[in-house]
């Protein structure tokens, strides 16, 4: 299964849950990828404790290959060289590297939007892979959506993330048609989320009502977050019986059924 967590907007917990949902698969003993495709690396700072600096040993690397044709095909590291084992057993990371950015107008203009599902297709080692992404419709989240059989849109519940929501439901739709037709939202996940504050649940209400597919799971606000990025270590590792865990846990089993 690979799931895409996408949203337009910044600042709504991509690569949090990303890295949370993957890390509680991997302690389910399920071999799990996270593939990192922002620029400003997050998950595989979050799981390796360090953006990994040499751009030949993350997927960079990979679509740098897709550029370089010659007569035996692309010239560059195979996806499964450049998977990194995590401190955490069954958790792995195809790093992001600044360099992707260069890479993105040349990578358009010559169509390579099919290649990250291609080369994901050929991995058959893992049984999850969760993709992070820029909180942007651009080339590589689209390959990501184009590569992914479900999608998750974290939802921070203010005013300004329920208008862009509309516009990423429309945007999904138009990927699904011209390029996905397997697609699917899996669901809407609710973001440091305030239980006790009156507009986030008139919010989700509304959502609800209009018939979004807006996940019973919540994940609260809390600096445990923060905490658990500083160590590098996500949740189910640093604070395992914490609420927010516990959180991440319910949201996990709500999606795999």
């Amino acid at each position: 299964m690979r799931r895409v967590v996408f949203n337009q907007k910044g600042g709504v917990g991509k690569s949090t849950i990303t890295c949370n949902l993957a890390a509680i698969s991997a302690m389910e003993g399920k071999r799990t990828l996270v593939v990192d495709l922002d620029i400003q690396a997050n998950s595989t700072q979050y799981l390796l404790g360090e953006k990994e600096k040499d751009a030949n040993k993350t997927i960079a690397s990979f679509f740098k290959g897709c550029l370089s044709l010659g007569i035996f095909g692309a010239q560059g590291a195979s996806m499964d060289e450049l998977i990194h084992e995590t401190p955490f057993p069954n958790l792995f990371v195809l790093p992001a590297h600044p360099e992707l950015e260069q890479l993105q107008g040349r990578l358009e203009s010559r169509y390579k939007i099919f290649k990250l599902k291609e080369e994901l297709d050929k991995l058959e080692d893992f049984d999850e892979i969760y993709i992070d992404t820029p909180p942007v419709l651009n080339f590589y989240s689209q390959s990501a959506l184009i590569a992914a059989n479900k999608c998750l849109i974290p939802f921070d519940c203010d005013t300004f993330a329920r208008e862009a929501l509309y516009s990423l439901m429309h945007a999904l739709e138009e990927v699904k048609a011209d390029h996905n037709s397997d697609l699917e939202v899996e669901g809407i996940i609710v973001n440091q989320f305030q239980a006790q504050a009156k507009l986030p649940k008139q919010i989700v209400d509304e959502l609800i009502a209009e018939g979004l597919p807006v996940l019973e799971a919540k994940i609260s606000s809390s600096v445990k977050v923060r905490e658990s990025h500083s160590e590098a270590k996500p949740l189910v590792h640093y604070a395992p019986n914490h609420k927010l865990t516990n959180e991440f846990r319910e949201l996990h089993i709500e999606i795999h059924g």
